[in-house]
Formats: C-alpha cells, sequence, structure tokens
C-alpha cells in the first residue's frame, strides 16, 4: 500500500475530497502561490478537526482532541499564559518522573517554540497536534476562572501531605482542613453543579490522580492531579463525610452537604480500597430539587394512560424495571408524588432515601442494625398502610412480602433488576412467588431506560442513511409516519460540552396483566412469549418508543441503540 505523500493525498484517501477537489485546489494553489491548507480553509471545504487529523498523519505526529481531553493542572501550571498565547500551544500532562511535558500544539514543526519551552521548563517536551480553535478555547479555559485554573492556583501554594503514621491525628485533620485541599476540594465539587453531574470519581492510578464527572449518564475525564495529593483529597472528603481518616483497608460510606449558590446539595460518599490507593465516589443528590411529573419522564399515550390507570388502583404490585442508573427511582418518585394525599398513609423503604417527599414516611434500609426490605416491609403492615414502596425485589422473603401486602389491599411499587418487563415475570416465579399468588396481585409492569437528548442550541437536521432508515421503519412498522422522515443531531457547543446533548428522556415499554396474560404467568411461560403476547395486545417496546424519540428529533439513533440494544 503506497504511503500518501501530500495533505491533499491523505484528505483524498480518508474522503474527505474527492479527487476532483483535490485537482482544483492544487490548480489554485498553483496559479495563485497559496498552500493548500489556506485554500481548503477559505473554502471550508473539511472540517478543521479533520483537517487536523489530516495534518498530525502527514507530520506523523500524535493527533489529541482537547474536547475530549482531561486537564492537568500540574502541567497547567508550568506554562504562562502568555506563552501559550504565543506559540499557540498549551499544556496536556507533565509525567514528574520521566520530567516529561505533553504540549498540544497548532503547528508541532514550530522547533523554536520547543526548544523555548524545555528551556523555561527544565522538562523534555513531547508534542501533539491539536486544531487550533480547540487550542485557543483551551486557553480561554484552563488559564481563566474554570475547574483547571482554580485548582491550578490552589496547587501552586505549597503543599504538603502528611503521612499518618508520623503525625498526631487531630495534627493531621488541621492540616487537611486549610488550602489548598479543601480549595481543590471545593473547586471540583463546584464544578460538579456547574456541570450538572450525577456523580463525581477521584480515582488513583499509577503516576496520577483522576477526576470523572458521569454527566447525562456519560462519564467524562475533565481532570488529573498530582499523585502526591490524592490522600489528602481522600481525607479532607472522609472528614467531611465523617468517616475515619485512618481506615484504608475497608470500605466506608458517609454524607456530607454543602450550598452552591441557592442550591443545598446532598453528597453520598463512597470509598473503596484498590491496588494504588483509595477511590472516592460521590453521588450528588440536589435537595429541594421538584420530583418530574409523569408526562416530564417521558411517558405518553397509552402508556401514560395505562400508568396512570394502575397508581389509581387501591390495590395490585407496580413493577419498574432496568438496569442500574436507569431512572427507576426517578419514575416511583413520580408516581407517588402523583398519588400523594393527606386522604393516603404512604411508607417507603429505601437504599438510599434520594428524595425527601412532603407527607411521605419514608425509611432508609439499615442493614447492621436488622433493618432490611424485608424486615421494613413486615413492620409495614402493621402501619396501617395504603400504599407501600420498597426499593428494590431482590429475595424470595421481599417477593412474598410484596404480594401478601397486594393481596390484602394494599398498593405496592417497587423495582426489579430485569432487561426488559416482560422478564420481570420469570424473575419473580424464579424469587419463589406461586403462579396463581403472581397473576393475581401483579397489576403493572413499566420496563425503562434514560436517553440523552439533543441539545436544543445546536440541534440540526439531517437526511439518514438508506439502511438505518430501513431499520428504523422496520421496527415501528405501523407506528412509522407516513412522511418523510429526518434525524436531529447536536453539532456540539459550549453549553453541552461539545457532546451534541443535554439532558436526557425516558424511553418506556408498559405490560398490562391482561387476561391472556394471567394464563401465560399460570402456565409460567418465557419472557419472550410473554412479550410477543403484550405486543399483540398493544404494547410499544422500548426500542420502538426509542426509535419513535429518533424520529421526532427528541434523541439519536446511537443513543437509543446503546441503552436499548443489549
Amino acid at each position: 500500500m503506497a504511503t500518501a505523500q501530500n495533505l491533499i493525498d491523505i484528505l483524498v484517501s480518508q474522503k474527505l475530497i474527492d479527487a476532483a477537489q483535490a485537482e482544483k485546489i492544487s490548480f489554485q494553489a498553483a496559479k495563485t502561490g497559496e498552500k493548500e491548507e489556506q485554500i481548503i480553509e477559505k473554502e471550508n471545504l473539511v472540517k478543521p478537526v479533520d483537517l487536523a487529523r489530516a495534518k498530525a498523519e502527514l507530520f506523523k505526529v500524535p493527533f489529541v482532541s482537547l474536547a475530549e481531553t482531561p486537564v492537568s493542572p500540574e502541567a497547567v501550571s508550568l506554562v504562562s499564559e502568555s506563552i501559550a498565547r504565543a506559540y499557540k500551544l498549551i499544556p496536556v500532562s507533565y509525567d514528574r518522573g520521566a520530567n516529561e511535558l505533553v504540549v498540544a500544539m497548532a503547528n508541532p514543526l514550530d522547533l523554536e517554540a520547543v526548544e523555548f519551552l524545555e528551556r523555561k521548563t527544565n522538562s523534555k517536551i513531547v508534542v501533539r497536534l491539536a486544531e487550533s480553535g480547540e487550542i485557543e478555547k483551551a486557553i480561554i479555559d484552563r488559564y481563566g476562572g474554570t475547574l483547571a485554573a482554580e485548582v491550578s492556583q490552589a496547587l501552586e501554594e505549597e503543599l504538603t501531605v502528611p503521612k499518618a503514621k508520623s503525625i498526631d491525628i487531630r495534627q493531621l485533620g488541621k492540616v487537611i482542613r486549610e488550602a489548598p485541599v479543601a480549595k481543590v476540594v471545593s473547586t471540583i465539587l463546584e464544578f460538579a453543579v456547574a456541570s450538572r453531574s450525577s456523580d463525581i470519581h477521584i480515582e488513583p492510578q499509577e503516576k496520577r490522580s483522576r477526576v470523572r464527572y458521569r454527566v447525562d449518564g456519560i462519564m467524562h475525564e475533565k481532570l488529573l492531579l498530582p499523585r502526591n495529593i490524592h490522600n489528602a483529597l481522600v481525607s479532607r472528603i472522609k472528614i467531611l463525610s465523617g468517616m475515619k481518616i485512618d481506615e484504608k483497608r475497608i470500605p466506608q460510606d458517609g454524607r456530607f452537604s454543602f450550598t452552591a449558590g441557592s442550591q443545598e446539595i446532598d453528597l453520598r460518599v463512597s470509598t473503596l480500597p484498590t491496588v494504588y490507593g483509595e477511590k472516592v465516589v460521590m453521588r450528588l443528590l440536589r435537595g429541594g430539587a421538584a420530583v418530574p411529573d409523569l408526562p416530564n419522564l417521558g411517558l405518553r399515550g397509552l402508556g401514560l394512560k395505562y400508568f396512570e390507570e394502575a397508581i389509581k388502583k387501591p390495590n395490585g404490585i407496580i413493577l419498574v424495571c432496568g438496569p442500574t442508573g436507569s431512572g427507576k427511582t426517578t419514575t416511583l418518585y413520580s408516581a407517588l408524588t402523583r398519588i400523594n394525599t393527606p386522604q393516603v398513609n404512604i411508607m417507603t423503604i429505601e437504599d438510599p432515601v434520594e428524595y425527601e417527599i412532603e407527607g411521605v414516611n419514608q425509611v432508609q434500609v439499615n442493614r447492621e442494625a436488622g433493618l432490611t426490605f424485608a424486615s421494613a416491609l413486615r413492620s409495614f403492615l402493621r402501619q396501617d398502610p395504603d400504599i407501600m414502596m420498597v426499593g428494590e425485589i431482590r429475595d424470595q422473603e421481599t417477593t412474598e412480602l410484596a404480594i401478601q401486602a397486594s393481596l390484602t389491599g394494599h398498593l405496592v411499587f417497587s423495582t426489579l433488576h430485569t432487561n426488559q418487563a416482560s422478564g420481570a415475570i420469570p424473575r419473580l416465579l424464579d424469587l419463589g412467588a406461586q403462579p396463581f399468588l403472581l397473576a393475581s396481585a401483579l397489576s403493572l409492569v413499566v420496563g425503562q431506560r434514560i436517553a440523552r437528548r439533543v441539545c436544543q442550541n445546536c440541534r440540526e437536521k439531517y437526511d439518514p442513511d438508506e439502511a438505518v432508515l430501513g431499520e428504523v421503519k422496520k421496527v415501528l412498522g405501523k407506528l412509522a409516519p407516513s412522511e418523510k422522515i429526518t434525524f436531529a443531531r447536536g453539532k456540539g457547543c459550549e453549553q453541552c460540552n461539545n457532546t451534541g446533548y443535554y439532558g436526557r428522556v425516558g424511553i418506556f415499554e408498559i405490560l398490562r396483566v391482561t387476561e391472556k396474560i394471567v394464563k401465560l404467568i399460570l402456565e409460567r411461560a418465557p419472557a419472550l412469549e410473554i412479550e410477543r403476547q403484550a405486543v399483540d395486545e398493544g404494547m410499544i417496546t422500548m426500542l420502538q418508543d426509542g426509535y419513535l424519540r429518533v424520529v421526532e428529533g427528541v434523541s439519536t439513533i446511537e443513543e437509543v441503540v446503546r441503552v436499548v440494544k443489549d
């Protein structure tokens, strides 16, 4: 295979321009004396990022996407903003052991800039190529008042990490409460709130500590910290969470709250010992956050009608199914909020209590004290309840108690870890439910996922590939619209952090327990047969509901396939 000799050859080989365009560019370059790259940029023939990738291949220099690359405040602190702007470069990472500073440059062949940096930082410079626009944005972000800038500023202060074995524990706590550790922790938390994160992961690695944020269900690596401050960070968080800072061998759990602007944020904190140290995960629970109404979750049409009918019944079991992080608890909270009145006694047992609902008696699981889902449910039956919510059905005892509660005139809500709604029935039978009792008790099963919404700020329509369109029409069948179908996607903007997505929407399937489904329960029919019968009776599957969201321009085909297809 012949190696591409110039930029035009590479662009043609990557099918970013065709042969006719290549010939036209070469002719214009020869005629005017302009560089081929300048002509491509002026005519806007290739996206800037694609052009940068092609240049990286031409120069045999690794390409780096700054939008997807985490920030190393330590690296940023080694190069001043004026130098970064003058030479159009941005520090990416710093390896203290090897004394190597990785920098991204728009022009990696600028040897003068590389030599100057080597003298200025006393480090070996490793060059990467990045798109010019991304470098300009990174300079603003990393030297402005953002996450990287504030953490870099904190790290510039003298930081001595105390060793627990050689210092009094009270003195250790005092040191950890002081800046810059406290400043770094507060900056990490404030950025999480500003970026709409649901979780923060602080993870020790061999040479550094990384910080990742989960936004709209997707993890984003945003920060790389020097490895030597990891233990101090973890200890600071442990102090805030009420954990033992000298216990590093076992997992611990804790909680603390902080205020960001007008928001009261409750954090559920978990630590876990790994080979490189303790990993910390913080779940952000926004106090006072309104529980979304059922239509705002994404429920609609007949599915919404059937769900609302089921939650208004005086008895029965309503199950919400899906993997971890699919929004099951939020759906249950929405249902409870809808039916919460002074005329009914609602009791919940949860692990943990994520939202506090006024007027609802909420109980937190405490296994050490013997308070489990099953023991709490047994106690609830002596508390004159009308409606009960059990955080999760996971064993035979809880299954039997939920069925008993339903058959004795109570409305019971719970969750189950199955992929589809139809899988809930065989799962309950496996947990020891008697078919004739389950058939009488079960009212409705909801299967759900959460897909990211297309960002409305940078949304654009496009015509899908014929093969993809054919697949969508085949799955939708009679649900497919008769008019021309266009899809939508986000181009990526500052508002959505260049992801093309902002916010999330639920994708649902609602399985009603009809007479024919009851018959299948009694026969212990497999999940596939139950699903087939439910579809025959009008159930819209999760995949169909997801594809409808794509057709409506709410989400993308890639996102729906990611969350729905196993």
